[in-house]
């Protein structure tokens, strides 16, 4: 199999994206990706074993974007909670500007077969990790609970981004993404409680 980089590998990545987000991973067809992608059927062979291996390879492309991007971002701050905020608007703002990707990682992914789904949770480990930084150097320096356990927290945080960017894409993308960006770290900041409990 070819070495997985290239302009014929990338064409064949961001067609996927369109089609599959536009068709749904099941109805998707390789020859209508290649059509878009501008390369013979065979082609995509070349680089890719079959459907399920083009979306994880998809998947895993796309998160190395994400995960760049996040760091870029969070770098601009040194204090953890400015970290956090920005870290969440980001991620918004990355999803927000693709729909076609939105779509094909909140809807079409986990259409996909079992193996594929792990695959896709075994790459996810390393948008994880970003996070597990965040949280730890927050609490490390006093300004997150160590009441909590990190992994709940961290639970959290990725749960609510992505219920949220799930819930755009399922609108039909009706509302601004971005915009909730700021209601959301003060929702995972500082909790829904106007009072604290017994004040």
């Amino acid at each position: 199999m070819s070495v997985k980089s290239g302009e014929k590998y990338t064409a064949i990545l961001e067609a996927a994206q369109h089609v599959i987000a536009e068709q749904g991973y099941h109805s998707a067809q390789i020859s209508r990706i290649a059509r878009e992608a501008g390369v013979a059927a065979g082609t995509v062979y070349l680089y890719f074993k079959n459907k399920p291996d083009l979306l994880v390879c998809l998947f895993r492309e796309r998160l190395r974007l994400l995960i760049a991007e996040a760091k870029q971002a969070v770098a601009e701050a040194d204090d953890p909670r400015e970290k956090l905020r920005l870290a969440i608007r980001q991620h918004f703002r990355s999803l927000g500007s693709r729909r076609d990707l939105a779509a094909v990682t909140q809807i079409e992914m986990r259409q996909a077969d079992t193996s594929v789904q792990q695959q896709i949770s075994d790459l996810m480990k390393g948008w994880f990790a970003v996070i597990d930084e965040l949280i730890a150097e927050g609490q490390a320096c006093g300004h997150f609970t160590t009441g909590v356990p990190a992994k709940q927290i961290r639970n959290l945080i990725y749960g609510t981004l992505d219920q949220t960017v799930t819930a755009w894409v399922l609108s039909g993308f009706k509302f601004d993404l971005e915009a909730l960006a700021e209601p959301t770290y003060t929702l995972i900041a500082h909790g829904m409680m106007q009072y604290p409990e017994g004040g």
